[in-house]
Formats: structure tokens, C-alpha cells, sequence
């Protein structure tokens, strides 16, 4: 079959004739604004670097050379001159859980504590600077800090807050932490019963220690105080001001958000959305019923734009390594985890929601879970007929190396967060030690996935971690500590290349939300959603992408961001 070949250096000059073209031979269109002076990395293989960007009504209307680009100025077009800093799209993060990260920004912040007394100390402070909380709330602490039993203990915090509950939420949000007026509230004692798919740790005598694992935290979480609608709105704002600190424009929501999609339109109407959201029903075990299909369809058909949309489901097939709660056989114990959905009852779920047209997210961790998933997702197909769906398993800590290849042969997105990968203590201490070293070579396999023909999209899983996506671009092109150990990665065979890791958090991530056309590449055409940002990605040392910033944020050509360090003068034009 014959294919014309259009040279690159006419793509712009194609660009500029074609809307001419649409506009019946008039002048260019004018741009409201045009981003100059740019090394511009598009994320578009065909037209990878340019050097301006025209805008107009949200959307690009022209990339290419700034003397290509100049012809769209007209005599209201403001331009920001971005002094050849890198402009980039916007990134997206493809696994957050917004209102519980921007709720755990107002509570007790243990992220980068590294002792049980640190831990102390911050809990007793938050305690006495907020007397009137009735509640002592917060997230972070690790597993490793606790020494050989990994977990928790209420002693702990009843030394420093015994007249108050204080409840912890582990920073994998998996396992909790609770005091002994906490677990007192909840009724937790000697015989109250595991719930389904939780576990309440106790000691030889049978005593709650104050570590709950899984769906144990709910006993507790019933009997906090809910929050009301303007504080959720509030915390909210916070939210969002930090996703547009770090250049982040779209969430995919994975859970703890769809209850609350009323908030995000009472915020978009009021202007104050500066990011994008496609927001995931949270699906429990054990089945599907018709009542959370009526639910999951209303939502899509009342949020279906490009700011709020449903039609989405996510599930958890099972639940972390280091508390054993992964569905896997353990190397450390010899023990086998299961699954938290019977196969049957969810290969049938799977089938039906496909069969409706939804996506689904399935967290699975362990390697029998990602086996499952990827059984289920081959089932639908099968019977349904259905195709480009793209299915996600979420997070593929482990995978056994015959499923490595059904990503790509399935259609099957694989939705990664790089920065769990991380090799601290807990990585190389808990993790490992229950994944054995026989599963090490494909931990966190994303260039394997990926060699394999499999699509990438990555995300944070905030607030499990930081939501800034450039401490995970540099964990998926190092696999380093930010002290550079273990020399040379943890299994670096696993290593992206700079270029890869950016497009997992840009057009990777749109094509899995089915927005590659829309979003995640700057082409005419497309969202104007950008970022400047202070250093070039490309020419500094891997070690050091951490510690890019992002300069200027921009959400449908309109900045939500602009940091201190923006050169004001590098806006020429703005305003007038």
C-alpha cells in the first residue's frame, strides 16, 4: 500500500495552511496566548521538540517554531516568554485517592518521620496544638520503624495521648494504628471477631495490639466524626493547590472519591477545578450487585466531560506483601494468601461490567492476584467480544514471568506507581524478604511489561506517597535511593530511559483513561494543559530529577500556578 511521507519541518507550516484552509482562506485564527522562547518536549513522536506553542480557547492551536507560531499573535494574544526553560504536558497521575490525600494534608503528617519517638513527638504536637479535636488523625509511619514485628503497638501512642482516640493510617494505607481509647470507642475487644478480608493483630492474650490490617480499620473509621461538607470543600482547595504546585492536571481516582463527585462539581461551577478527574467506583467484595450498577451508570451518564467523568470501577483483588496480606505463597513463611474476591464471583463481575462498557481498575499486588486479573480480563473478552476496553491492574509489585507478555497480548494496562518501588528498608527488609529473592528479578517488571508490548501509565497512589510525579520519574530511571544506593539500582534491568518515564505520566496516562486524542501530548488540537518547569529532564543527572520544580502550571490555557521562583520578567505581554 503506498503511504505519502510529509517531511517534519512541514508539519507547522501544514498546521498553519490547514486552518487557514477551515477559516475559508481568512487570516490565521488569533492565539489568546502564546508560549515562546521554549524548548518544548512534546511527547509527540512525530514532532518531538518545538519552540512555541499557540493557544486558543483551552485548546493548542499550533507547536512548532516561534516564527511559525508568531503568526497567530494577534493584537490581544498575550505571550509568556518562557526563557528556553522546558515546557512539557501537564502530567497525570493515574492512581490517586484525591480526598483522602488532601485530607491527610490537615492531620498529623508522619511521611518522613524514621523513629517511634519522631512518631511520638509529632502526635503529642498536633495534640496540643488542636486541643478541641475530638480526634487525633493522621497518616505515614512505616513498617520497618517497628523493628522485627513490622507493626504497631497502642503503647505507643497511649504514652503520649492517652485521654483522646488517635488513629494512623500506615503510609500504604493498609494497615492502622490505633490507641487504646481508639479501639475503647470502636468496641474492639478480646472477642470481637476478624471482619471479612481484615485482620485485628492481638497479642498472646488475645488483646488488640492497636494494629489493624485491611478491613479491620473500619470498626474504627465507623466511629470517627465525619467531616462536613465545607471542611471536605476546604480540604479539597488544599488538595488541588498542591496537585497545580507539582504540574499535576489529571487524576484518575482509585478509590474514596466517587461518593463525593457532587464536591467536584460544586467546585468546578465555581471556578476553582484546576485539575481534571475520572473518577472509579470503589467495587467490594463479595459480587457485583444491580444497585451499584444503577449507581456507576448514573454517574456516567451525569459526569461525562473533560473536567469530571465517571464510568469506572475499581476492586481489590488483595492487599500488601509486607503485612501478608498479598495473594501470593510467601517466601518468608512458606504460607499462601488468598484473594479477597472469590475467582468465580469476580470473573463474573469483570464480565459484566465489561459487557456495560465500563473500565475497570483491579488493584493486585501479589502474583496470583495479577494472574487472576489477567484470567478474568482474557474471560470477558472471550465471551463478550468487546475490544480496546484496556483493562488496568493496578500496581504489579509481582508478577510470574508467563503473565509478563499477556499485558500487551490482552490490551491490558499496566498502572504502575514508580515510587513504590523505592529500595529503602522497607523494600529490601519486609518486601523482600516475603517475595523471596526468586521473584526479585521481576519486581516491579515495567520494562519488561513494557518490552513486551504492554502500555505503561504511572502513577503516585497519593497520599502513599508524595503526589509530585518527579521523585517517581527519577525511581523509574535509577531504581536508587536519592542516596544512590543500591549502587546501580534495585534490579536496574528494570530501568526506563527518561523519555519512557515522562511518557508514563503524559500520554501513557492518557491513553489509559481512553484520552490519548485529547490529552497528553502538545499537538494542535489538543488540551492546553502545560508545565514549565526549572530544569531539562534530558540533560541533568539522573540522580538529580527529583529534584526538578515546577515553575508554572496551566489547566486549559489558563495558569492555576506560578511559582516564586518564575522570572516575572519572562512574561511579556501578560495581562495587556
Amino acid at each position: 500500500m503506498f503511504r505519502a511521507v510529509i517531511p517534519r519541518s512541514l508539519c507547522s507550516l501544514l498546521i498553519v495552511a490547514l486552518l487557514s484552509a477551515f477559516s475559508g482562506g481568512q487570516a490565521s485564527p488569533s492565539a489568546d496566548l502564546i508560549v515562546t522562547s521554549a524548548r518544548v518536549y512534546t511527547v509527540n513522536h512525530r514532532q518531538p521538540w518545538a519552540e512555541a506553542i499557540a493557544i486558543r480557547d483551552g485548546k493548542i492551536l499550533a507547536v512548532g517554531k516561534a516564527t511559525e507560531v508568531e503568526k497567530f499573535k494577534g493584537a490581544d494574544t498575550k505571550v509568556i516568554d518562557a526563557g528556553g526553560r522546558v515546557v512539557l504536558p501537564g502530567f497525570a497521575d493515574c492512581h490517586v485517592h484525591f480526598m483522602s490525600g488532601s485530607i491527610g494534608l490537615l492531620g498529623v503528617i508522619l511521611d518522613d518521620a524514621k523513629t517511634v519517638d519522631e512518631y511520638q513527638k509529632r502526635v503529642k504536637q498536633f495534640a496540643d496544638t488542636h486541643p478541641d479535636a475530638p480526634w487525633i488523625l493522621g497518616r505515614g509511619w512505616t513498617y520497618p520503624t517497628f523493628g522485627a514485628a513490622a507493626l504497631p503497638d497502642k503503647k505507643y501512642l497511649d504514652a503520649v495521648v492517652p485521654d483522646r482516640p488517635v488513629f494512623l493510617e500506615g503510609f500504604d494505607g493498609h494497615t492502622y494504628w490505633a490507641n487504646s481509647k481508639a479501639l475503647e470507642l470502636a468496641d474492639i475487644g478480646n472477642r470481637t471477631p476478624d471482619p471479612a478480608n481484615g485482620i485485628i493483630v492481638r497479642d498472646a492474650n488475645g488483646s488488640a495490639t492497636g494494629a489493624l490490617k485491611e478491613a479491620a480499620e473500619e470498626l474504627v473509621s465507623k466511629v470517627v466524626p465525619p467531616m462536613t461538607r465545607e471542611q471536605r470543600l476546604a480540604a479539597l482547595r488544599g488538595g488541588l493547590q498542591e496537585a497545580a504546585k507539582d504540574g499535576v492536571v489529571r487524576m484518575h481516582s482509585a478509590g474514596g472519591d466517587f461518593e463525593y463527585f457532587d464536591l467536584y462539581d460544586e467546585l468546578r461551577k465555581n471556578g476553582q477545578l484546576t485539575a481534571r478527574f475520572y473518577i472509579a467506583y470503589f467495587l467490594d467484595p463479595p459480587e457485583l450487585t444491580p444497585k451499584e450498577i444503577d449507581l456507576i451508570e448514573n454517574a456516567r451518564r451525569t459526569y461525562h466531560d473533560d473536567w469530571l467523568a465517571g464510568g469506572a470501577v475499581k476492586t481489590m483483588l488483595d492487599g500488601v506483601v509486607e503485612s501478608h496480606t498479598a495473594a501470593m505463597k510467601y517466601a518468608d513463611t512458606g504460607k499462601t494468601t488468598s484473594t479477597f474476591w472469590d475467582p468465580q464471583k469476580y470473573t463474573a463481575a469483570m464480565q459484566e461490567l465489561d459487557k456495560r462498557g465500563f473500565q475497570m481498575f483491579t488493584h493486585a499486588i501479589g502474583d496470583d492476584a495479577v494472574d487472576l486479573a489477567l484470567n478474568a480480563f482474557q474471560n470477558m473478552q472471550q465471551v463478550n467480544h468487546t475490544h480496546d476496553m484496556r483493562p488496568r491492574v493496578e500496581h504489579i509489585e509481582t508478577v510470574k514471568a508467563a503473565d509478563i507478555a499477556r499485558f500487551g497480548k490482552l490490551g491490558v494496562i499496566a498502572s504502575m506507581q514508580p515510587l513504590h518501588a523505592y529500595p529503602d528498608e522497607d523494600t529490601l527488609g519486609p518486601w523482600l524478604a516475603g517475595a523471596g529473592k526468586e521473584r526479585e528479578p521481576r519486581a516491579w517488571a515495567w520494562k519488561s511489561i513494557k518490552d513486551d508490548g504492554g502500555h505503561l501509565a504511572f502513577g503516585s497512589d497519593w497520599p502513599v506517597v508524595t503526589i509530585n510525579p518527579w521523585p517517581g520519574v527519577e525511581m523509574a530511571v535509577t531504581r536508587e535511593t536519592t542516596e544512590g544506593t543500591p549502587a546501580g539500582g534495585f534490579v536496574p534491568a528494570q530501568r526506563l530511559t527518561v523519555a519512557q518515564a515522562i511518557e508514563g505520566y503524559t500520554l501513557g496516562a492518557a491513553f489509559a483513561g481512553h484520552r490519548e486524542q485529547t490529552e497528553g501530548s502538545i499537538e494542535a488540537g489538543k488540551l492546553a494543559d502545560l508545565i514549565v518547569i526549572s530544569q531539562d529532564p534530558f540533560q541533568v543527572p539522573s540522580n538529580q530529577l527529583s529534584k526538578t520544580q515546577v515553575l508554572l502550571t496551566m489547566v486549559g490555557g489558563k495558569i492555576v500556578y506560578q511559582s516564586a521562583a518564575w522570572d516575572k520578567n519572562s512574561s511579556s505581554g501578560a495581562g495587556k
